[in-house]
């Protein structure tokens, strides 16, 4: 395990893939560390250096106190990135972290070869729903919104078939803080990036799952609309994780996407 400390906070990052290799980094999202992308980094790993890291409020990493903005999570991203030594990388998000992802393009396209927006969009939700989510963690914690959020993430097939892993990864939801989940609701509560997206003239690709429920498909699709030139992909049968629920075709789409857009 390696951990850095970036801008006061102490983050838990992972490396896997040749040294040396074109650099992917990959985003978790809300509720889970990044053990989410492993299907995915093991496919990946052949052919390019994989930096994973769990986000601020999540995993292994601190969790500090107040609400965090996105610039709060762009300054932990770019952070770590230069304490590797990283120059230009390939970004990879799903939910929060594909919002991250759009964040960082705006902010220093310049450093970025590639980017892929799993499951999410511009905005996400309301600030009456991101309001109401926060104070029901705080109040009751995450157990109180656990099966919820299940249905929530994974598709009716992956519940009724893959029950022991739909355990597994309640588990982990369940060992989420709850002041680092409320915190990184607000996050999503106050980012809208409608106005600024259509800017982003980095290579993208767009991924939406058909039965996700948390973000549906058509949202997904009007960021990719707002995107000149962008890549848009729906998984048939899947839910808001794709990198969970079909990391095979996910990766493959990647190295195919990373391969179409120049990096490495």
């Amino acid at each position: 395990m390696n951990f850095a400390r970036i801008n006061g906070v102490l983050l838990h990052y992972r490396l896997a893939g040749p040294e040396g290799a074109p650099v992917v980094v990959l985003a978790n999202s809300l509720g889970t560390d990044a053990r989410i992308w492993d299907g995915v980094i093991s496919r990946l790993a052949g052919t390019y250096r994989v930096v994973s890291y769990d986000k601020r409020g999540h995993g292994l990493s601190d969790i500090p106190a107040g609400d965090y903005s996105l610039d709060d999570h762009l300054d932990d991203l770019f952070g770590l990135i230069d304490h590797l030594g990283i120059g230009r990388f390939a970004l990879g998000g799903v939910s929060i972290g594909g919002l991250i992802t759009q964040g960082a393009a705006l902010r220093a396209p310049e450093r970025l070869t590639a980017i892929v927006i799993c499951n999410s969009a511009a905005k996400s939700g309301d600030h009456a729903f991101w309001t109401a989510r926060m104070q029901a963690v705080l109040d009751n914690g995450v157990a109180s919104i656990a099966d919820g959020i299940m249905e929530r993430w994974f598709s009716p097939q992956f519940r009724a078939e893959r029950t022991e892993e739909l355990a597994g990864w309640r588990n982990m939801f369940l060992r989420c803080d709850a002041k680092g989940y409320a915190a990184t609701c607000a996050t999503l509560r106050d980012a809208d990036l409608r106005e600024r997206v259509g800017s982003i003239a980095l290579p993208t690709l767009l991924v939406a799952g058909e039965q996700d429920l948390a973000m549906p498909v058509a949202q997904v699709q009007a960021t990719a609309k707002a995107i000149s030139g962008s890549r848009f992909e729906i998984f048939p049968g899947v839910g808001h994780i794709p990198s969970i629920e079909a990391p095979e075709k996910l990766a493959g789409l990647m190295l195919e996407f990373f391969k179409e857009a120049g990096h490495g």
